[in-house]
Parts: C-alpha cells; structure tokens; sequence
C-alpha cells in the first residue's frame, strides 16, 4: 500500500533560519565565563542540542573558575538551570538584532499552505527563542509548533516529531521532516518520518535525501520521496 504525504515538519535553527552561527556565538560566550573556550570538538554537543545538554556539556568540561586547572564545577539542577538560564539570555540578545530567512524556506512554507499541506515546526530551542523567531518566518505559516518544553526528551530522541505527528492526527510515516544537523536527522529517522536533509557533510541513512539548499524542494519532490519514487543522494 502506497503512502501518501500528510504533513511536512522542519527544524528551525540551521534549517529555516540562519541562527546557528548565532547560537554558536552564545555558547562560546557562555562557555568563555566559565573558563572554557569551545572549538570544534563540541559541535555535536551545542549544535541543534537542546539547552539543556549544552549547559551540562560547559558544565563538565569547565574549571571550577577561570584559571583552576583541575576541578569541575558542582553539576547541580541550580547550577545547570543558572548556565542554561545565562545560554537562553545570549542567544535571545543576538536573535533579537534579527534572523535571516535561509534561501528558498519562505517560498516553500508558502507553497505548502496554498496546497493546505499540514506544516509543523520542531525546534530544539526554547518557546521564547522561537517566538522570537516566529516574528519573522510567521506562525500563520505553521498548524503546530513543537519546542523544547513540549516534550520530555528532545532530539536526537525521536519524541518532537513523535508529539507533532501525534497532534496533527497523522503518522509519522505520512510526514517528511526537513533537518540539518545530525541531531535533528537522528531524531526525525528514529520517528519513523522520511527525512530531507539540507546541509552537507554528514554521513546519513540509505533513505535520507540530501539537498544542498531548500531553493531545490518543493511539494513534487517531498511527495515523490514519501512515496519512494526519489532518488536519494
């Protein structure tokens, strides 16, 4: 029995929107008060990681204070909830200066609502973050949002993706979700949905269709890989 597309869920931050960069910059100034200089080592640990794994992650690698060699900080919920609180309030700052629409996601959220293809939004970022970013892509464009507080666990587990099928009354396997980062990748394939992939680099499952920029996806092409009448590469 064939499969016929139902919805269409993306990621935000790297996806949608150019803000990776901007919460690159939050965690390395976050990570800078607490002695610790983050490189490309940690990319797996901040980027499309929920705030709180980052805040843990500076938390284990960080001295006690800038210029101890040897001891970590205390890793208690008050502890993590005050780095996570000061990762919240970076990445706010540099949001609010404005967010950048990434080639073609415009476009194609419009093309998905004249067609009333059910679209929801699964971010990694806290509900303050992305209605901040909502402001500017536009939550008429989305049916649901999903952020980080609305699930217990967050990506790369599959449970986002799990909640927004679950509240569109559709299955996972009727969806294709859009990502671009490893994490958010993992999350999507472990939910059971068909997922584009619009970033390089990565090393992916045989059934991610990777895409170089979402200016190359349309409602065509995303029915066409729900139905497995894709190439996929």
């Amino acid at each position: 029995m064939s499969v016929e597309l139902r919805a269409v869920l993306f990621d935000m931050d790297g996806t949608l929107v150019d803000t990776e960069g901007m919460w690159w910059e939050a965690c390395a100034a976050v990570a800078a008060e607490l002695g610790l200089e983050l490189t490309d080592a940690e990319t797996g640990h901040v980027l499309g990681r929920p705030v709180e794994h980052v805040a843990a992650h500076l938390l284990r690698h960080a001295p006690s204070s800038p210029g101890t060699a040897d001891t970590q900080p205390a890793m208690t919920d008050a502890r993590l909830a005050e780095v996570g609180g000061r990762l919240i309030e970076a990445f706010a700052e540099r949001i609010a200066e404005g967010v950048t629409p990434l080639p073609g996601a415009i476009r194609l959220l419009d093309d998905l609502r004249a067609a009333d293809m059910p679209v929801a939004l699964v971010s990694a970022s806290p509900r303050q973050i992305v209605d901040t970013v909502l402001r500017t892509i536009g939550a008429e464009r989305f049916a649901l949002v999903v952020a980080a507080e609305d699930t217990v666990r967050a990506k790369p587990l599959p449970d986002p993706y799990l909640k927004a099928a679950a509240n569109l009354g559709v299955a996972p396997a009727e969806c294709v979700a859009v990502e671009d980062s490893p994490t958010g990748l993992a999350a999507a394939h472990a939910a059971g949905c068909r997922v584009v992939a619009v970033s390089g680099g990565m090393t992916v499952p045989d059934d991610v269709l990777i895409m170089d920029s979402l200016e190359r996806v349309d409602l065509p092409l995303l029915r066409r890989l729900i139905e497995g009448r894709t190439s996929i590469g």
